[in-house]
């Protein structure tokens, strides 16, 4: 039985090993090459290193974005904001569509919203 987990786990990590390689070759050549294609031409900046290309897709993954995009942690956000919405009268719904209308610069507010 435990021979089995082990195995699984070593497996698990292989394979999450040869999917992180083919990441980061993929897109750090890719990285390179539309940077080494761009940059120099439109701003006059120097052509990068592969290592270098690397380095900027980590530092753009890091303040641009993380695994949001993997792990999707607002999936559950629709259902919440569907079950107050239903919840809701006729006169408080037509209330934050008018709220909402005015924070976003579409038509006059009926009230002024409170800051």
């Amino acid at each position: 039985m435990a021979a089995n987990r082990a195995v699984r786990i070593v497996k698990f990590l292989v394979i999450g090993i040869i999917f992180i390689s083919i990441f980061v070759i993929g897109f750090g050549e890719a990285v390179l090459h539309l940077w080494n294609w761009l940059m120099p031409a439109l701003f006059g900046l120097r052509q990068i290193t592969y290592w270098q290309a690397v380095g900027l897709l980590g530092l753009c993954w890091i303040l641009f974005g993380g695994q949001r995009g993997w792990m999707r942690p607002h999936m559950g956000r629709g259902r919440y904001m569907r079950g107050r919405w239903e919840k809701m009268t006729p006169e408080e719904r037509e209330k934050f569509r008018a709220g909402m209308r005015a924070r976003c610069g579409m038509g006059s507010p009926a009230t002024e919203p409170k800051i």
